[in-house]
């Protein structure tokens, strides 16, 4: 891995994103004598990385990325605070949590970059969606940098659509995660067995997803290709459109993901007030 740390990266938190995260940059050779990992629990989470049960008292982070659960953002945010200088470019992937609640907790950063990715992250073929008032070249690039090893990137101009996409990678690994093991079921009810039938719609769904990335053509045309007048293909597709029922179900799913969204932002909102 090419990139270099501007200096200390500290980890506020690493569940399940922030840990699939380090796990990828730890692959790609980040430098681990410059990172910091801070949880409640101490326990390690890589050869050579430090971990702290508090924040260091050695040090002013140049990097610092909060990965704890949104609700407790408050819970640290006034001892951080005192802790960041103008300098330190603060990342933050907590879902629901608007860049001016987190401008509001923490008022010394200069560029505050809202960041959010998914779960293949880990495999570096995430999507990670960026977020940023700032207009340091400087700074923006080198969190791109940092999340590029990750898998693609994508940058948002305004937080709302930043926030709309980020139910839709996001999230969206579980929902094609739910269809995944709908399949399967269905495949075992046709006859398969449960191991079998998983393994096959697992097998299935990672070409398919991968012939979609590689070809120019739109996933629907995709679809029209495969299906034959009269066949197999086509008599599933007729149940599938029947209505658009799975274009509204997915819909649905999407707008329910983005109220909660709101909701958080919201509590936020009144949390920092």
């Amino acid at each position: 891995m090419e990139f270099q740390l501007p200096g200390p990266f500290w980890l506020v938190g690493c569940g399940n994103m922030a840990g699939a995260m380090l796990e990828r940059w730890l692959a790609c050779g980040i430098e681990r004598s410059r990172i910091t990992v801070i949880r409640p629990s101490g326990k390690a989470v890589g050869e050579g990385v430090r971990v702290l049960t508090a924040f260091p008292e050695d040090e002013v982070p140049a990097l610092v990325m909060l990965g704890t659960k949104p609700q407790k953002i408050d819970d640290y945010s006034p001892t951080l605070a005192g802790i960041l200088d103008p300098q330190t470019i603060l990342v933050s992937i907590l879902a629901g949590i608007e860049l001016a609640s987190l401008r509001q907790r923490f008022p010394a950063p200069q560029t505050i970059v809202k960041a959010m990715p998914n779960t293949p992250v880990k495999l570096g073929k995430g999507v990670t969606n960026l977020f940023s008032d700032s207009s340091d070249a400087d700074s923006r690039g080198l969190v791109e940098e940092l999340m590029r090893s990750l898998g693609a990137v994508e940058w948002f101009e305004e937080e709302r659509l930043f926030q709309a996409a980020g139910i839709l990678t996001g999230a969206g690994p579980a929902f094609l995660f739910r269809f995944i093991d709908a399949l399967a079921d269905a495949g075992a009810a046709l006859g398969l067995g449960p191991e079998q039938a998983a393994r096959l719609a697992k097998a299935m769904v990672e070409g398919a997803a991968c012939l979609a990335s590689f070809e120019a053509e739109m996933p629907a045309a995709l679809a029209e290709r495969v299906a034959s007048p009269g066949g197999t293909t086509r008599a599933g597709l007729n149940v599938l459109d029947a209505d658009e029922a799975l274009k509204a179900l997915v819909r649905r799913t999407l707008e329910a993901g983005l109220a909660r969204s709101r909701e958080m932002a919201e509590e936020a909102r009144r949390g920092s007030s």
